[in-house]
Parts: structure tokens; sequence; C-alpha cells
């Protein structure tokens, strides 16, 4: 089954999500497929200061990178790219330091084996339209409340939702034991919401 997983690199929960989704994909015949979501677009039109405005203005930097690296090598690219910068900025803890995420989206390159020079796309706006693009298909399918990540299933209608947001991700079994139950809850019609508070942040193993 082909499934969506819409991302934005900055994002524990999205970093934790991803990793729980392809832990399924190897328990459950399911095919992850990653795209493109903003936090600088979910943040849009919110009362925030100015400095909260300059630091959501530059979390699309790391997207602008992911997005000329996919432009360059294909779609495969983003998964794979995806995997070096989560390890840097949550398993490293390096997210909240944007003073050096230059060096890690050069270095992220590297390991990935791309280009390092495609860093320099973080500073243009050239492919700020493809992330809007696919950002607002994100938000069209799992609806306007909907944060990231965002998980559409292709083969159930298009079924959406922001989620799942778990700590740490499930390994194994227990991985797919959660598939199943968001397979389910797509398959439901009228199902819309289910939730509890967080507990916790974010725990990355």
């Amino acid at each position: 089954m082909r499934v969506t997983f819409f991302f934005d690199p900055l994002c524990p929960w999205a970093w934790i999500s991803s990793r729980w989704l392809l832990e399924a994909a190897r328990v459950r015949e399911i095919e992850p497929v990653f795209d493109l979501m903003s936090q600088t677009y979910l943040y849009e039109g919110q009362d925030l200061t100015e400095e909260q405005r300059a630091t959501v203005r530059d979390m699309i930097k790391p997207l602008r990178v992911l997005a000329a690296t996919e432009q360059e090598h294909g779609a495969e690219a983003l998964p794979r790219l995806y995997e070096r910068l989560g390890v840097r900025f949550h398993d490293e803890g390096l997210r909240h330091r944007p003073e050096v995420w230059s060096r890690i989206l050069a270095d992220s390159l590297r390991a990935a084996g791309f280009d390092a020079g495609l860093a320099a796309a973080a500073e243009t706006d050239s492919h700020d339209a493809r992330i809007r693009r696919t950002h607002d298909t994100a938000v069209a399918a799992a609806g306007p409340e909907a944060g990231t990540p965002v998980i559409r299933l292709d083969e159930v209608g298009g079924a959406a939702f922001f989620g799942p947001v778990v700590s740490p991700a499930p390994r194994g079994e227990p991985a797919g034991r959660l598939w199943d139950g968001v397979l389910l809850l797509a398959a439901t019609p009228g199902f819309y919401e289910l939730k509890r508070s967080r507990m916790g942040g974010p725990v990355f193993e």
C-alpha cells in the first residue's frame, strides 16, 4: 500500500513518525513515499513576536535544500537526505541551533552522496513554490488544523491524518500493529479524531 508521508525536517515528531513508518514497512506491505510540508507555512497568520517571525522564516531553509536535491536527483533523494538531516537535527539535538544549520546541510548532503553545493539553495526562494504546493496538498488532505507530519493513505480513498504523534517510535511487530490501527481508522467512514494530551517530550531511539 502506498503511503505518502509529508514532513518538515525540523519537526521532532515528524522524525519519530518517519522512523515508525519505515519500521512498519519492514513488517507490513507498505510503500512509503516522502514529500514536503513546512512549519513556516503552518505558522502563517499567527500572532508572533518579531523574533519568532524571524525564526519561523528561517525554518524553510532545510526544505529548500531538500527540494533542490529532489530536483537534481529525483524523489528518492528526499528520504535519503532526510535520514541524514534527522540524525543531526534530532538525534544529535542541533535543530535549536540555526547558526550551525548551513554546516549541517552541507555535511548531510555529502554524507548522503550529494553535492554539498546544493546547500546554497537554503538562501534562495526558487523552490518555495514547489514546497508550498505539496504543503497545501497535505493540509487539504488532512484539514486546516493539521500539523506536521501528515500521512495520506493513497489507496484508502486518500484518507489523511496529522500524525501519528508517538514517542518513542515502536519497532518490529508493535510498529506493524500501530499501522494496523491507523489503517482501520482510515477505512472507517466518518472517523475524524482520537486524541489524548502529550505527557512528555519527544524520545529519539
